[in-house]
């Protein structure tokens, strides 16, 4: 196991080139995901003995497709305090709970009761995650709950508004200098386009607020989806 550019992410070369987070909550996945107890040099005292890693399936999360796909910076460590709008059944959330650890907060949104019922039960076993049932059209409705900015903020909605959703949040939560992540799905915005030309327009309005510090095309983890990494001006 080695560590990668990333803090708190993890990898292992083998067939495959598969990504890492050490578990918060030893002993129990997420999401069926593999567990990998191994000696690794962490760079402190703690980090002697043995260590649980949780396998983080690119398939299931845009942030690890991103990294496999070249990612050069997307802005998150340990301690961050996290804005994660379309939290869906936590896959992702339960990795980046991982990194920021018990220092880090993670706010996990999203509109749909079913989801939240999930997320309820993954927040009672790791403490730096709050489930937020709410519209992320609407910051309006939660901003009494994330009542200081965020460290860092990731979106992953599939609605036909995503970029404008992402830069209200963003002026409201987001700490100055802070990077935020939209993950870009172009069949939601206009299915009768073709996603590069969706790809370039996103980015294009997203640049007149904020400054482009990376993108990936996410296939053939993901269809028709580009991640972006932002810094907030």
């Amino acid at each position: 196991m080695k560590s990668t550019r990333f803090p708190g992410i993890y990898e292992k070369k083998g067939r495959r080139r598969s990504l890492f987070t050490i578990n918060l909550v030893p002993g129990r996945s997420v999401y069926g995901e593999r567990l990998v107890r191994e000696s690794v040099d962490l760079g402190h005292k703690a980090s002697k003995g043995v260590t649980e890693f949780r396998e983080w399936d690119a398939s299931k999360s845009k942030l690890a497709a991103a990294i496999l796909k070249g990612a050069n910076q997307v802005g998150l460590k340990e301690g961050h305090t996290v804005l994660y709008l379309g939290c869906s059944t936590g896959t992702t959330v339960s990795h980046v709970s991982d990194i920021v650890g018990r220092g880090g907060f993670v706010f996990a949104l999203d509109f749909a009761p079913r989801v939240m019922r999930e997320m309820v039960f993954l927040a009672q076993e790791r403490p730096n995650i709050a489930p937020l049932l709410a519209d992320a059209k609407k910051p309006e409705e939660y901003e009494d709950i994330v009542k200081e900015k965020v460290d860092w903020l990731f979106q992953d909605i599939a609605q036909r508004n995503q970029p404008e959703i992402f830069l209200k949040n963003v002026a409201k939560f987001l700490k100055k200098g802070a990077y935020c992540v939209a993950a870009i799905k172009a069949r939601s915005i206009d299915v009768s386009k073709k996603p590069g030309l969706i790809f370039r327009s996103v980015q294009k309005k997203l640049e007149e607020d904020l400054t482009l510090v990376d993108k990936r095309e996410l296939s053939p983890f993901q269809r028709d989806h580009m991640l972006f990494v932002f810094k907030k001006r």
